[in-house]
């Protein structure tokens, strides 16, 4: 095979209630992976920014983002891009959420704001 697969640390094969950070991937993938599923409303980050855009696919349930000072709700279905250097934090909603967080860097670079 000339792609290559990654399994989740813990051993699980289910999606529910789980986190996974994935960075310097192989194969020059370029980016670097944030895979989130949570039943739980009220579950996020501080705010923070990165020096690169983030982009969130949203699979199931909901979060209220907060953007540059500005808040959307982004739906299962929904693609929301943050661009570099930008503001944000974000809360699952009621039926949580599951998505999928890609960061435009090999690595996670974060700096935190609160």
């Amino acid at each position: 095979m000339e792609g290559f697969v990654i399994d989740r640390t813990d051993g699980r094969d289910d999606g529910e209630d789980w986190a996974e950070d994935y960075e310097e991937l192989p194969g020059g993938a370029a980016v670097s992976l944030i895979l989130e599923s949570t039943s739980k409303e009220g579950v996020g980050p501080r705010l923070h920014k990165h020096p690169y855009a983030e982009t969130f696919l949203i699979r199931r349930g909901s979060a209220t983002f907060t953007i540059a000072g500005e808040t959307v709700t982004g739906r299962a279905g929904q693609v929301l891009v943050v661009p570099a250097d930008t503001p944000h934090t974000f809360a699952t909603g009621p039926q949580g959420y599951e998505a999928v967080h890609i960061h435009a860097s090999v690595a996670f670079e974060t700096e935190w704001l609160e």
